[in-house]
């Protein structure tokens, strides 16, 4: 699904309007009838509901959206705050509509001293401002979104909650609505995916109503929200007479004393994700641990005991991860760097062998083209070198920096980044709190390699592979709860993950 600027949709809403062809008043009824039918899926209707409806089409939204509840018997009352603009064509046609019924109380705010009490509704709808606000609010609207927002009343926005814009929101200074749902229409918005964000939007779902498809199909855009349609085209189907041999041979770096689990983990994900053979080089210590509980994997034991000091051969291997527990003793360093230097085939580098990258930043730039970097904010921090200060302002020096390195770089986190050399960036729909637990990284390095040694691309195999781990982790979630996922369970799941892509 694709993700749009603000004036891109913009455009897209008027050539629907141009080229159905459909007036704007009869656009505005379809998107408010969806908006609508969401409502009476989840709110009964002896739900009281005060509406506040703006100036522009987001608040003429709002009023068809009065109109439709009100006929179907909600008690709703209607509020215009005067918020300085002058009412928009569509959203005076619904305002005439709403009076022409005449059972929808009409109340105007002009100043703080005629505010309701608005602990007697039950629900807030927010019209105020929607996807088309270009700057942070000021004055009496102001006023008005923290009268809503201390009522302490469930509200739910259409498309954006009053306030936050649909991009750039890093110097926001404004008011911003706390709404408990967000009902974005047809596409979510930026600002949606940022962390900083969160307490505003509540929990979002996309509302679609029908805009022009050739219009979104024409429309191009570098930012896209990663569903399972799209994730489903990419697997590639086990042909008959295939062998192990067929789907590649992986080595996996990993482990060192005290983090052997990291190589359990990560080996695990790498064969459940499907690959042929794996060979997993750990220090000597970790070598037992590691063939008695997953004995599917071979090892190449290191001649260091705790910790990795040489790298193994790398001739006959499909692909090649490096990382997870492997700390970062001195020698250790250093087969890192000459695996940055000798690997001639897709590979993986996360957890430790990132930290190592940020210790030795002139290394970054010997990285082979599309290597697949899997930072979590704090790693990926360190490995740019700068402190930000917002997860939106961490997004735009993400991207810039798989443009410069030519990397894949996975920025892991809710809606998981995944930035590409060309400025793709790819947010993904699967995956939930539970994930924030120790070794989760680990599963996902091993699902990365698993699929490299498969054919797929490093663009192939880090949306599959991130698209799969957090659905692994959902359906897990799905029979028990977030706060008893582990990480091993991710990997246990992989299977239900994959059946759920073969739909067709």
């Amino acid at each position: 699904m694709k993700i749009f600027s603000r004036e891109q949709l913009m455009q897209i809403d008027r050539r629907t309007i141009m080229e159905e062809p459909i007036s704007e008043i009869d656009l505005m009824e379809r998107a408010s009838k969806a908006l609508a039918d969401w409502l009476i899926t989840y709110y009964p209707p002896a739900t009281r509901i005060a509406v506040f409806a703006g100036p522009g089409n987001n608040g003429g939204d709002a009023m068809a959206v009065a109109r439709l509840l009100a006929g179907l018997n909600f008690p709703v009352d209607l509020y215009l705050p005067a918020l300085g603009r002058k009412r928009s064509g569509a959203s005076l046609i619904n305002l005439e509509r709403l009076k022409e019924i005449g059972y929808v109380p009409i109340v105007d705010l002009n100043n703080r001293t005629e505010f309701p009490d608005l602990t007697n509704y039950d629900l807030l709808l927010d019209g105020l401002y929607g996807y088309g606000l270009n700057r942070p609010l000021e004055g009496f609207a102001c006023e008005v979104i923290d009268w809503i927002n201390q009522s302490g009343v469930e509200v739910v926005s259409v498309d954006l909650p009053s306030g936050l814009l649909s991009e750039e929101n890093s110097s926001n200074t404004g008011s911003i609505i706390r709404a408990t749902y967000t009902l974005t229409l047809e596409f979510p918005k930026l600002s949606l995916f940022f962390s900083e964000n969160g307490p505003f939007f509540g929990n979002w779902e996309v509302i679609p109503f029908g805009l022009s498809e050739k219009a979104i199909d024409e429309t191009k855009t570098k930012l896209f929200f990663l569903d399972q349609e799209s994730v489903s085209a990419i697997l590639k189907r086990r042909k008959i007479f295939s062998h192990k041999g067929s789907y590649g041979h992986g080595l996996l770096l990993s482990g060192s004393k005290g983090k052997f689990g990291a190589a359990q983990l990560a080996a695990k994900g790498a064969l459940r994700a499907g690959l042929g053979l794996l060979t997993t080089h750990l220090p000597e210590a970790g070598s037992t641990i590691l063939q008695v509980a997953l004995p599917e994997s071979m090892t190449s034991i290191d001649p260091g005991k705790d910790f990795i000091s040489e790298l193994p051969d790398l001739d006959k291997y499909a692909a090649l991860a490096a990382g997870p527990g492997i700390g970062t003793n001195l020698k250790t360093q250093e087969v890192v760097r000459q695996l940055i230097e000798l690997a001639r085939v897709p590979m993986v580098l996360d957890a430790d062998a990132l930290n190592i990258l940020a210790q030795n930043p002139a290394w970054i730039k010997k990285l082979p083209f599309e290597t697949i970097l899997t930072p979590h904010p704090a790693e990926f921090d360190r490995l740019s070198g700068i402190v930000v200060k917002s997860d939106e302002e961490r997004f735009f020096i993400a991207g810039q920096f798989a443009g410069s390195y030519g990397a894949v770089l996975i920025l892991k986190g809710a809606y998981t980044r995944i930035f590409f050399p060309d400025g793709t960036t790819c947010f993904n729909s699967t995956g939930n709190p539970g994930m924030a637990t120790g070794g989760s990284g680990d599963v996902l390095t091993g699902i990365l390699l698993g699929l490299l040694c498969q054919g797929y691309s490093p663009r192939e195999a880090a949306l599959l592979g991130v698209y799969l781990h957090g659905k692994s982790a959902d359906l897990r979630v799905g029979s028990s709860s977030e706060e008893s996922l582990i990480a091993g369970e991710i990997a246990d799941y992989l299977g239900d993950a994959f059946a759920s892509l073969k739909w067709k």
